[in-house]
Order: C-alpha cells, then sequence, then structure tokens
C-alpha cells in the first residue's frame, strides 16, 4: 500500500477530513464533483464493491494492518495516510473511533424517475436532517425488502459521514435519488403521477392500521417518512392518498422514526425477505 505519514494537520491530502463541511465536500474534488467521507472499514468496503473511488485513506497506524487485510487489494496507489493518534484527532476535528476513514468521489445520482424505474415498493424521506435517523431508515429500507428511496431536497444527504455510517454502507446498496420537487405536497403529486399510491406516516384522522389491505393491494405504494417531533406537514399529508398508524400499546402515540420506519417496511414489505 501507498502508505504516507503525516506530520501536520495542515498537510494538504489531509484536507477532505478537517477542512472541509459536509456541504464543501459536495463541490470538492479535481473535477469538483464532490467528495464524501466514508467511515469503517465495513462501509468503506461496500463503497469500493459498489464502484466509487477513493481519493485518499486517513487511519491511525494500528490499523494498517487491518486495512491492508481488507482493502488492500482494492485501494492500488491510493494514499493511505496516517499518523499519532492525537495529530489525527486533530486533524480529522474528532476521535477516529471506527479507526478507518476514506475520501470518495461521488457519482452521478440517477434521476429520480430512474430511481423508481420498474420499482413498487418506495421509501420517501421528507424533511429528515437527522443523519443518524437517515442512515437507519435507509439501512432498514434495504435490509426488509423496499425496492428504492427518494429523499427530499431539504433531507440530510444518504452519503453523509454519520448517515452513511449508520447505514452500514447500505446508502451503496439500495437504489437512492434526490426528488424533483420543492416540497412534499409536490413530491407527493409527482409520485401520484407515476402510478404510484402515497400513504403517510401520520398520526392523522382516518388513518388506517399498518396492516391494511389499502396499502398491501397498491400496485405501487410510496412510503412517506417524515422527522421526529413535527413529523409529516399538513400540506403533505393531505396530499397523499392514505395515512397509516402503527398501533401501540401502553399509551404510547408513536415510535421514534428510524423504528416506525423499520415496523412499516417490514409488513409492507419484508415479510416476504
Amino acid at each position: 500500500m501507498n502508505v504516507i505519514k503525516l506530520t501536520s494537520p495542515s498537510d494538504p491530502a489531509a484536507e477532505p477530513y478537517f477542512r472541509l463541511t459536509e456541504a464543501e465536500l459536495k463541490r470538492a474534488g479535481d473535477d469538483k464533483a464532490g467528495l464524501f467521507i466514508a467511515e469503517s472499514i465495513p462501509v468503506i468496503k461496500a463503497a469500493l464493491e459498489a464502484g466509487y473511488t477513493p481519493v485518499s485513506v486517513l487511519t491511525e497506524g494500528r490499523h494498517i494492518a487491518a486495512v491492508e487485510e481488507n482493502l488492500g487489494g482494492s485501494l492500488g496507489e491510493t494514499p493511505v495516510l496516517t499518523g499519532e493518534p492525537g495529530l489525527l484527532e486533530e486533524t480529522a476535528g474528532y476521535r477516529l473511533h471506527r479507526g478507518v476513514l476514506a475520501a470518495m468521489r461521488r457519482k452521478p445520482l440517477p434521476s429520480a424517475d430512474e430511481t423508481i424505474a420498474g420499482k413498487r415498493r418506495v421509501a420517501v424521506l421528507e424533511g429528515l436532517i437527522d443523519p443518524t435517523n437517515v442512515g437507519a431508515i435507509i439501512r432498514s429500507a434495504a435490509a426488509l425488502g423496499m425496492d428504492a428511496v427518494l429523499v427530499s431536497n431539504d433531507c440530510c444527504d444518504p452519503l453523509n459521514r454519520r448517515a452513511a455510517r449508520v447505514s452500514m454502507g447500505a446508502a451503496f446498496r439500495i437504489p437512492w435519488g434526490v426528488l424533483p420537487k420543492g416540497d412534499g405536497k409536490a413530491d407527493a403529486e409527482y409520485l401520484k403521477a407515476r402510478g404510484f399510491v402515497c400513504a403517510a406516516a401520520a398520526l392523522s384522522e382516518g388513518a388506517v392500521p399498518i396492516t391494511s389491505a389499502k396499502l398491501d393491494e397498491a400496485h405501487r405504494l410510496a412510503v412517506f417518512i417524515g422527522p421526529e417531533g413535527p413529523g409529516l406537514s399538513c400540506e403533505t399529508v393531505a396530499a397523499c392518498d392514505l395515512s397509516f398508524i402503527i398501533p401501540m400499546a401502553h399509551g404510547m402515540d408513536s415510535l421514534n422514526a428510524a423504528a416506525a420506519a423499520a415496523v412499516a417496511f417490514w409488513v409492507i414489505a419484508g415479510s416476504g425477505v
């Protein structure tokens, strides 16, 4: 491997890891096509297997052997940056708890139409800004049999470092794209025009249980999941064809967004996995 020892946090090679924000990473790289940071060997491996190109790897010296064993055959001459733990923490701005980071080149995203072509069960993430929830929901969507994921243009980027880590690389395994519209109502109309029944996860009047035949019988179904606290907007819920709830016990009215999404995906698509 092409191992390079860092001696200063100002080394230009380490720039993606400590000087660029998530927004800046999207515009970074030699061709300005954007970068993202993959964290942990399993996530980096999933990205490599999906055809993403590494720009560099950053790791503590004690993980060099593991990097070579698990990733060495795929890295070629990619610089593997290393140094003392204190220097790397200063460089990255946070402790390398997962041991290994990689700056990867983004690939062109498919359009929303391309993402849903031929798909029957699609998860729609509207306005979720918490990367942990986004990563967990994408992981559940992939694991429980959903066909694709669409995110609104105000949703956390699925390739955000934390989101990709929490998803355990699922963002590299399930098709996903960004909705072309600017709000939930328009997004629902966009999907209905393409033959989808739009179902909102919402505590609204007239909501049906998640086990309702109305969901099961839909030939194409788009499941809208909203953020913690406020949930989906009233406009989004009204634009959907129906709302559904997960029946609760012990006086609880709802689950965490990621937990609710996992239950919904299992009932809607996962029972056949």
